[in-house]
């Protein structure tokens, strides 16, 4: 995915009522834009820190931009340059999609069209992939992840019941006899495997653990992030063990 028109610089001054952010342009003004990420962004919202934003171009918005990327020292605290995130939750599932309808995740190959938003007993899950010769149809979950602590990827960032409903669809979706993917996008580049965050949600780490164990797969792939736009880029390891 391509960021059209170029993303815009700028500073962040502050973070607030998680979906309002204020940041300094390069002029010197300050303009608020909006955040679609409804986390706590952990690491991600100190004032300081150097962000873009997009500019829809619509002045008719409340909020014309929207805060897009967000630059943040590398975790493990090494000499190493700093890290870009993606801090967008639509972005996740922008990127996925586009990986999936050009046959880039191998777990989620042939199938012939990608629906979105669909209905499934009491959720909304993000995609239903359908047409694969020879295989069921899949449901698939797409969870956008930016907390990683010393090169491990964490999820949720905050207790998520929200999180947990989804993966209880996806639980009684396995256990019918149909296939059922979690997939979880890490939106930047310094993990190296993803689990569950137990300290921060146990119950979502024991609702994985469980609809796992009735069939539901978890896959994780890390986003290549830069200004000039978001891809996925590889698969990363999953592990559940407590």
């Amino acid at each position: 995915m391509q960021f059209s028109p170029q993303l815009i610089e700028a500073v962040l001054i502050r973070r607030y009522k998680r979906f309002l952010a204020d940041v300094r342009l390069a002029d010197d003004s300050v303009i608020t834009a909006h955040v679609a990420n409804t986390g706590s962004m952990t690491g991600l919202a100190t004032p300081g820190l150097r962000v873009w934003l997009r500019d829809s171009q619509n002045d008719a918005r409340k909020y014309r931009y929207s805060w897009e990327l967000v630059e943040v020292p590398h975790e493990a605290g090494r000499v190493a340059p700093n890290v870009l995130v993606s801090v967008n939750t639509g972005t996740a599932n922008l990127i996925v999609r586009e990986a999936i309808e050009r046959g880039l995740v191998d777990e989620l190959r042939g199938y012939d069209t990608v629906r979105a938003e669909v209905r499934h007993g009491h959720s909304r899950l993000d995609f239903l992939l359908t047409g694969r010769a020879a295989g069921m149809d899949c449901y698939l979950e797409v969870k956008s992840v930016t907390l990683v602590k010393n090169g491990v990827a964490l999820f949720p960032d905050s207790v998520s019941a929200r999180g947990r409903k989804h993966l209880e669809e996806l639980g009684r979706i396995a256990a019918g006899g149909q296939r059922a993917v979690v997939f979880f996008c890490v939106q930047r580049g310094d993990a190296h495997k993803m689990q569950p965050a137990d300290a921060i949600d146990p119950e979502f780490g024991r609702t994985l653990r469980s609809v796992m164990d009735s069939g539901v797969e978890a896959i994780a792939w890390v986003a290549d992030i830069s200004p000039a736009g978001v891809r996925l880029s590889h698969a990363l390891p999953v592990s559940v063990n407590s």
